[in-house]
């Protein structure tokens, strides 16, 4: 055992040893567990090292909470799989294709939706890039803007409810997982809402970029079918929200019987479409089984990490070297938002939600800040790790989606991006100014 070094540099060793492996190309899970076997074998020997690896993991396995992973994985992948809520793209579509940007705008609106439906990121952009990408370029839509509603609009799954980040994150800070949910909507809509909002001015500005549907190409139906088909096409989507959010907000279920609510809704639903076979069912279950185990893998061995961290004493000089940062809390607690956002750049998110976590909260606790609405600014902070290499799980997702007859390149996506990793900045002073765009709904409950 090691006992001569000081806190300072075993800090440095543990957080730079799985920056700089991760870098490597190594897959995280196996890079976490690696720094902490050796360092808390060197520090504390190999007895007290498994003991605390074991007993972390295995808490983590039988934490309640995490139940809700599998069930809202479920639940997403039923309705991608089946297509039922592909139809309501087809009728925005028609409604918006008039108008300039008009393709792109329904396409963060559907992203919106299929967030609130979804809640797995990859699903989310892997869909809007089947379904929307190919419409938007072949119609002369600049292919940047194209892809970056896209990304953005996938990437809202991860922020709007049901989220699995929200699930994963509110256990490791003693946060209501139903009070994350709340809290997020309306930081999820006003984002969306900003994203139209910049696509409709640049694309008013500028029409080349998003030019309107040619007027022989615009549907014929009247008005009132039109709603109609609409209102139909919002039976599924609503049906899901009002089976999870809507249990959670009237106190019916509390999130973990939410999300089995979320996936019997989809069952029924896919049921009655006539979508549902033994063939989804499998690969459904397969589908799940592999999310949610690489989900709970990285949890228990980051839960693991942290025993380690703590028990070295590094939790202790995070805390100082934060809490001394010039400028009072607001210097603190932007230091802890460019560190996120500089990890993850390099650390996939759950790496980053369990190991920064469980050291920030007592930090943002000891700064005065309400626990919710930061958790919820750190969530909203890490949207932008999903659209930044290079990591960029979103980016990626989308050019390997992408049909290539298109011709959209990494350059095209990154740039289309760029914009909307701004909107996502300027929203988080936004809700530092109004934290009631927050902590609003939460209230209610």
């Amino acid at each position: 055992m090691i006992e001569i070094l000081s806190e300072k540099v075993i800090t440095a060793l543990m957080l730079g040893g799985v920056l700089v492996l991760v870098m490597t190309g190594f897959p995280i899970a196996f890079v976490i567990a690696s720094v902490a076997l050796i360092m808390g074998f060197l520090l504390f020997g190999g007895d007290i090292t498994y003991h605390i690896l074991y007993s972390r993991m295995y808490s983590m396995t039988l934490s309640y909470p995490f139940l809700a992973v599998p069930l809202f994985t479920f639940m997403g992948v039923i309705l991608q799989m089946t297509g039922i809520i592909d139809e309501l793209y087809t009728v925005l579509y028609d409604s918006m294709r008039g108008f300039r940007g008009g393709l792109a705008i329904v396409t963060i609106l559907f992203g919106t939706i299929l967030a609130a439906c979804l809640g797995v990121i990859t699903a989310s952009v892997s869909m809007l890039t089947m379904i929307a990408l190919a419409p938007m370029v072949t119609r002369g839509y600049d292919k940047s803007i194209a892809s970056g509603s896209v990304v953005a609009a996938g990437t809202l799954g991860i922020l709007i409810p049901p989220s699995i980040m929200l699930v994963v994150y509110a256990p490791q800070a003693g946060i209501s997982i139903g009070q994350m949910f709340m809290g997020a909507f309306l930081p999820g809509l006003f984002l969306s809402a900003c994203y139209c909002a910049y696509v409709g001015i640049r694309c008013y500005l500028n029409p080349k970029l998003g030019p309107p549907v040619p007027e022989d190409q615009k549907s014929m139906l009247p008005f009132g079918a039109k709603m109609i088909r609409l209102l139909k096409a919002l039976l599924p989507p609503l049906g899901i929200i009002l089976a999870v959010l809507g249990t959670i907000f009237l106190g019916i279920a509390p999130p973990t019987e939410a999300a089995a609510m979320g996936s019997l809704a989809a069952v029924i639903l896919a049921v009655a479409y006539r979508k549902m076979t033994w063939d989804v069912a499998k690969r459904a279950g397969l589908e799940t089984l592999r999310v949610s185990a690489l989900v709970l893998l990285i949890a228990g061995i980051c839960y693991a990490y942290v025993g380690v961290f703590m028990s070295a004493g590094c939790g202790n000089v995070v805390f100082d070297l934060i809490m001394s940062v010039p400028g009072g809390k607001w210097g603190s607690f932007l230091v802890i938002m460019l560190i996120l956002f500089v990890l993850g750049m390099f650390i996939e998110w759950i790496g980053i939600v369990f190991i920064m976590v469980p050291i920030v909260s007592p930090i943002i606790v000891a700064l005065g800040f309400d626990p919710l609405w930061a958790g919820l600014m750190i969530c909203i902070n890490l949207q932008m790790a999903f659209q930044t290499p290079p990591m960029a799980m979103s980016i990626f997702v989308c050019k390997g989606t992408a049909p290539p007859e298109l011709g959209v390149t990494m350059e095209h996506i990154i740039k289309g991006v760029v914009p909307f990793i701004i909107i996502i900045a300027l929203s988080l002073i936004v809700f530092s100014i109004f934290p009631q765009i927050i902590t609003f709904l939460p209230s209610l409950m």
